[in-house]
């Protein structure tokens, strides 16, 4: 049986029709802004534990969550302070871009035997540049980031449900051509 880990969900919404960044890094703690080096504005609070990116022109990403009532709750507590700064603000309504998970088999694999029984065109393996095998899945829209250590990443999915139909698709996959 895989085990299953969200380990971040990024998230984008629009906040307010423009933002003053330099203002909003002054008036918050743990920010970080430096437009010379990156556009965006780096904000991260403790609970939940999030990075926020904002942008001159109010869109907000949040990334770091491991769930979306983390998501939710991380942008209940941006949306007070940017009024309290006297943001024209709207409620931020949160959009799942991403969604990155670990998933462990409890199996070693061999990925050059693995890539040979997925196929050359649904696959990339050069072990000389990268040490995991990299499996582009079509239904769900996801991408698998193979290791010999029978561990694995995926990521692309925008709802938690894709990235466990995704496992369920791989395992049977698996399993049909032995690996598991």
């Amino acid at each position: 049986m895989a085990d299953i880990k969200i380990q971040n969900m990024v998230a984008s919404t629009a906040i307010a029709k423009e933002l003053d960044l330099d203002k909003i890094m002054k008036a918050l703690d743990n920010t970080k802004y430096n437009p010379d080096q990156f556009p965006g504005l780096v904000y991260h609070i403790d609970k939940p534990k999030v990075a926020f990116l904002l942008f001159k022109s109010g869109r907000v990403i949040c990334t770091g969550a491991k769930n979306i009532e983390d998501i939710n709750t991380a942008m209940g507590k941006l949306y007070p302070k940017l009024k309290e700064l006297g943001f024209d603000v709207i409620k931020p309504e949160a959009n799942i871009q991403n969604i990155v998970a670990s998933i462990d088999l409890h199996v070693k694999l061999n990925l050059l035997e693995l890539s040979f029984a997925f196929g050359l065109e649904n696959i990339e393996y050069e072990p000389e540049i990268f040490p995991g095998m990299v499996y582009r899945l079509d239904e769900p829209n996801v991408v698998f980031l193979f290791f010999g250590s029978g561990k694995i990443v995926c990521t692309g999915a925008k709802k938690e449900e894709d990235i466990e139909k995704a496992v369920e698709v791989i395992t049977e996959e698996l399993s049909k051509r032995g690996f598991l």
